[in-house]
């Protein structure tokens, strides 16, 4: 199959890039480089810069006529969608749809599409939560990405666009940007490496900082292979059903490393929730899917990774 990839130059898609051109498939990547890294890139994939909000992206899926399209383009980070909310629209939002039209015209079978299950929920009286819970979004990039699924489900409804939706919980792994909101594992990873004292948000009340669900990259990879052929208009959470605190995450970070000096503290963030844990029995049951890799070999490929980029000795 010919498979593109927005967002294929950025932390997950990339990998997925990867993965599609192992298993033999013919790959497109679409990245404007602003998160994403040219060193990610497989030179396999053909790659196009391009923004998904370009209108040109009519023309270019006319011309590669791909059988999937894997929607990874996205603003990701929570707190910078309540600071500025019209920026996470354009992206999250006018550029679904975009990317839409220019599916249904140019007759792409599929559409896989990437929600957000660490976000989308919002505090959830449901624990863990399941797909079928009433989503109230509690940051503008939660409620970006419910609009988008609705999108695809008038897409479907309207012109008959088939699509699978991913509700990624906390996704980590090698190729994560430390910088920014948005990656916690690779922020706590590198400023250890670099002699620098991390940072752990927290509500007063819990110090340990919030419970999140951290799933590895490689099952999340898995997870994209096995929804091109399955999970027709199904929404699924892909997690791994583990609470662990932000304090017992750095803790395993640092005993990894062989060093781990007390963390600086800071109150939680507009747009942070106090706990999230996804569900995951429905991508068993429809995809076959389920989580391989433990939080702990994760965290080590994540040190190797960022020793080898930063330089380090092994």
């Amino acid at each position: 199959m010919k498979i593109l990839i927005t967002g294929g130059a950025g932390f997950i898609g990339s990998h997925v890039a990867d993965a599609c051109i192992a298993e033999g498939h013919e790959v497109v990547v679409v990245d404007n480089l602003r998160t994403g890294f040219a060193r990610n890139l497989n030179p396999k994939a053909r790659f196009v810069m391009m923004d998904v909000c370009d209108p040109l992206l009519a023309n270019l899926i006319d011309e590669e006529q791909p059988d999937i399209v894997d929607h990874h383009a996205a603003q990701i980070s929570v707190p910078l969608s309540i600071e500025d909310p019209l920026t996470d629209a354009e992206i999250n939002v006018k550029g679904l749809i975009n990317l839409l039209e220019a599916c249904v015209k140019h007759k792409v079978k599929k559409v896989i599409y990437i929600s957000s299950g660490g976000a989308i929920y919002g505090e959830a009286q449901e624990y863990p939560t399941p797909e079928t819970y009433n989503p109230r979004p509690l940051s503008v990039y939660a409620i970006n990405k419910m609009a988008g699924e609705h999108y695809l489900h008038l897409y479907n409804h309207l012109y008959g666009l088939d699509y699978t939706v991913l509700r990624y919980a906390n996704v980590f792994g090698p190729r994560q940007v430390s910088h920014g909101e948005a990656g916690v594992v690779s922020i706590f990873t590198e400023k250890l490496l670099k002699g620098e004292i991390p940072t752990i948000n927290s509500y007063p009340e819990e110090p340990e900082g919030m419970i999140r669900d951290y799933v590895y990259v490689k099952d999340i990879v898995e997870a994209n292979l096995l929804a091109f052929t399955n999970g027709s208009g199904e929404t699924l959470n892909i997690g791994t059903c583990i609470p662990t605190s932000t304090r017992a995450l750095y803790n395993e970070i640092g005993a990894q490393l062989g060093f781990c000096p007390q963390p600086q503290t800071s109150p939680a963030r507009k747009g942070d929730l106090r706990r999230s844990l996804l569900k995951i029995d429905k991508a068993h049951e429809i995809l076959g899917w389920q989580p391989s890799c433990s939080l702990t070999e994760g965290i080590a490929q994540v040190i190797d990774y960022y020793k080898n980029l930063l330089g380090e000795k092994v």
